[in-house]
């Protein structure tokens, strides 16, 4: 019993250390994506769909942080938004949703004065061939 007690109080520890490190990534950037992945080379359509988007609407960087490194840090992930997917988007602190929620908001419009009203310095583009965003 006494062990299972130890084991408890380490996860609880480890779990703690993880919300600690996403909290410190989404405070300390403008614009983070947890994602499979990294910006150059994600690993899955809706990660480069994210990051695709946010470089169409002009974003100069993006902090990319590859959850695939390590399962407890993507479930981690999960249950600091308690969103259940990954690409997660947040913007100045802010989470903002999935890749879902940021092609509907380029497709609205939205998207861009969103960045704008947090006080993202956009890059002017006219692009419509996607390449990816510089990585931080």
């Amino acid at each position: 019993m006494q062990r299972l007690n130890i084991l408890r109080t380490y996860s609880r520890l480890f779990s703690t250390s993880i919300q600690d490190k996403i909290k410190q990534t989404v405070q300390q950037n403008d614009i983070v994506v947890f994602m499979k992945g990294t910006v150059d080379r994600p690993m899955c359509g809706f990660s480069r769909a994210a990051c695709q988007i946010l470089y169409m609407n002009g974003v100069p960087r993006i902090t990319g942080v590859n959850v695939l490194a390590s399962d407890d840090f993507r479930q981690g992930v999960k249950e600091f938004t308690k969103w259940p997917t990954i690409p997660q988007i947040f913007v100045k602190g802010e989470f903002v949703g999935g890749a879902d929620i940021i092609l509907e908001m380029h497709q609205s419009g939205q998207l861009k004065s969103y960045l704008k009203d947090k006080g993202i310095q956009l890059e002017e583009t006219d692009k419509d061939v996607l390449e990816p965003p510089k990585e931080q």
